[in-house]
This record gives structure tokens, sequence and C-alpha cells, in this order.
């Protein structure tokens, strides 16, 4: 099926030229890249109690912190695939890395200034990732083993997320540099994906540039398919965000301790990460999944329910937010490829997706923490989730249709080449 915080599956080959035979090296390369792609995100929603203390930032403030990542993604998507066709996927990639690498630490600096400066490049090296990891999946591995490569895909970027959300407070108490080294230790997996990617660099220049560059297709403004699937892909973002942002807090106003809520967010990003492995191979071969993403849509759902209207099962209500993100980020992800009819369209469709649903994703944050600094409570954020949820549910099921995107149009699918 897919993949981050994006990717998808390859449904048939691509008639431009034959998959190459995949290597231990590529798919290190591709699972070096997906973790990456929140690793230096999903540590901020644990560490915003001491950020905003030792900086005395709101929340509403603090909701601007987590939103700008939406917005870069949201800003930056829509020219990815450009670039990408003018300066080759590889040369894009190995960029996008050096300056996610540099951010990182640019980040972690002692300045209120550098917080936000460094959020909003690495943003924007982040969403660069995002948009080209589906093309890559689509254009270099072979149909049949899509499936294992994107379940992997899936695996890496969902648990160095999680990792990261669980180490962030223990590294702040124990670091010299308390909050802000705890931020900056995202660099070494930035700095390892760019040596796997070097060499890659080189590949392509001895080929004349061949697999770096492909097909350019344009945003498929004119598709309804195509809103559909951005539209999915903003609402699931969304929910995760705002839980990664917010759910340390809602579950500190209930009463655990900071240390705890960590836990409990490592724990709500397990639970989607078991779900994020177990789909794609739990649906593989099925190209219609209409209810299968307005069912994980509603069980997102009922997980909000709970933590409203019994916040003493947290847990469950933890279980079950984990269960249906983690089933809504797979299907959002591989929609983008599985409902693209080649690979120029893949990273066109992907760019779309990206940039509206990350549009819509940057909402989020930002309106909880202003829901919450004016009603003192979290009862209306609770409500507003919910409800977007059950929005989900209905924007996943026409997504989940067993239909193609090709010039801009929905087409049903041709013969399939697995």
């Amino acid at each position: 099926m897919t993949i981050s915080n994006t990717s998808p599956v390859a449904t048939r080959t691509d008639p431009i030229r034959a998959k190459p035979a995949l290597s231990a090296g590529l798919v290190i390369a591709i699972l070096l890249v997906a973790a990456n792609l929140r690793a230096t995100l999903t540590g901020v929603g644990t560490l915003l109690p001491s950020i905003e203390h030792d900086t005395g930032l709101t929340a509403s403030a603090a909701g601007v912190l987590n939103t700008v990542p939406l917005l870069m993604f949201a800003v930056t998507s829509p020219f990815v695939g450009r670039a990408s066709h003018r300066i080759g996927t590889t040369r894009l990639l190995v960029v996008a890395l050096a300056v996610l690498a540099v951010a990182t630490v640019i980040r972690s600096l002692p300045s209120i200034a550098c917080l936000f400066l460094g959020t909003v490049i690495l943003s924007a090296a982040i969403a660069v990732g995002n948009v080209l990891l589906p093309t890559v999946i689509r254009t270099h591995v072979p149909g049949p083993r899509a499936h294992t490569v994107n379940a992997l895909y899936v695996t890496a970027m969902g648990l160095v997320a999680a990792v990261s959300s669980g180490i962030s407070v223990p590294l702040a108490k124990v670091l010299p540099g308390t909050w802000r080294s705890a931020l900056a230790w995202g660099v070494v997996i930035a700095l390892a994906a760019l040596v796997a990617w070097l060499p890659r660099l080189r590949e392509t220049r001895s080929e004349g540039g061949v697999q770096a560059r492909g097909k350019h297709a344009r945003t498929p403004w004119g598709s309804w398919l195509a809103w559909q699937v951005s539209f999915f892909m903003g609402l699931q973002s969304l929910v995760f965000y705002t839980a990664i942002a917010w759910l340390p807090s809602i579950l500190a106003n209930q009463g655990m301790s900071t240390a705890a809520g960590g836990w409990t967010l490592f724990y709500y990003q397990l639970i989607g990460l078991v779900t994020g492995m177990a789909l794609p191979l739990l649906t593989r071969g099925r190209h219609d999944q209409r209810f299968t993403a307005a069912a994980a849509s509603v069980i997102v759902a009922a997980g909000f329910a709970i933590l409203l209207l019994a916040p003493a099962l947290a847990l469950v209500a933890c279980t079950l937010l984990g269960l249906g993100t983690g089933a809504c980020l797979v299907l959002a992800l591989s929609f983008q490829s599985q409902r693209a009819a080649g690979s120029g369209e893949t990273t066109a469709l992907a760019g779309m997706a990206q940039s509206i649903g990350y549009l819509v994703a940057a909402a989020g944050p930002l309106l909880l923490g202003v829901l919450h600094d004016t009603t003192g409570s979290w009862t209306g954020a609770l409500l507003l989730l919910i409800a977007l949820s059950l929005l989900m549910a209905g924007a996943g099921y026409g997504a989940g249709r067993d239909r193609h995107v090709q010039g801009g149009r929905d087409r049903y699918p041709g013969p399939r080449s697995e």
C-alpha cells in the first residue's frame, strides 16, 4: 500500500521504463528519509510546557509553533514537482536533507527567533521529502515489492516519530541545553539519510540523469477525486498533528504528569505504528477502500469522544486514536500513488494533496490553542475534533473509490500489473 507524515503504492507498472531490481541500499535510503519526516516535529508537543515556561509563549503562540510546519508543507509542496522535473529527484532530495540538518541545529539555538526560523526551514525541507518519496517508490520499486516497502516506510516513519515523543522529555532533563538540546537530536538521523543518498547522487550523474527526472504532469485541480484525496490527507493530518501538539497538555489538564503524558503519546503512536504495519498487508490487492477509510475515521471520532466523556479511560481513548489515525495515515499516503495513473501524475497528485491537505491541517493546532485560551478548557476543542473526524469519514469514502487521476480528470482504472 503506502506510506508519511507520506507514501503510496504503485498499482501498476509505468510504461515509460522498466523498474530496476530492488536493492537493500535503496530500501535503507528510503527508510532513512522516512525516519526524518516526523522525528523533528513530534517531540515538540511533549516539550511545549517547558518551552512555554522558559520563553513566556502563550498557548496560542505555542500553537503557532506547531502550525508553522503544516503551513510550510502547504506552501512548499506545489513547487516540488516542478523543481524535481528541472534538477532531478535525487539531487533535490540530497539538498533537502542537507538543509534539514542545518535547520535542526538552528532551531535549537538560544533564541526565540532561531526557534521559529529553524522550524520554518526544516519544515520546507521535510515537505520536499513528503512529496518525493511516493514518486521514488513508484519509479524505483518493482510492483510486487511496493507493498512491503510501503509497510516498512510507514514503520520507520512512525517508529522514529514515537521514539522522539517518548525520549524528548527525558533528554531535556539530562542534556546540558535542556529542551533546546532535546530538539536537536534529530540532526543525527538527517545526517545518516544524507550519507545514504550521496552515493546515489553520483549514480544519477553517471547515468546522465535518466532516473532522476520523470515526466512532468500538471496539478489536477479539475479532478474531484484529487480533491477528495487532498481533503482526506488534510483531515487525517489535522487530527494527527493536533494530537501530537496538544494530547500531552490535555492529559496533564486531567491530572497526568508531563513525563507520563509524553509516554502516553508514545503509546498512541506505537498503536498507530502497528496498525500502519498491518494495514498494507491486510488490504493488499484491494483497490476499493471506501469502507476501510470511513471506518478508520469513525474509530478516531470514538477515541476523541471517550477522551471527552470518560477521561479516566484515557488509555482506551489513545488506543482507538492510534488504531484510527494509523490506518488513515497509511490510506492517505497510499491514495496519492494508487489514485494516480503514472509516476508524473503521482508527483502532481502528491503535491496537490499535501499542499491542500496541510493547509487544512494547519488550522488544527492553532485553532485548538485559541479555543483553549478562550474557554479555559479542552471541551470545545475535543467536540470540534469529533466533528472533523466524522467529516474525514466522508472524504475517505470518496477517496477510497477505485478510480485514477489522469490528465487532470477522473478515470476508471485500466488493466493492472501488480
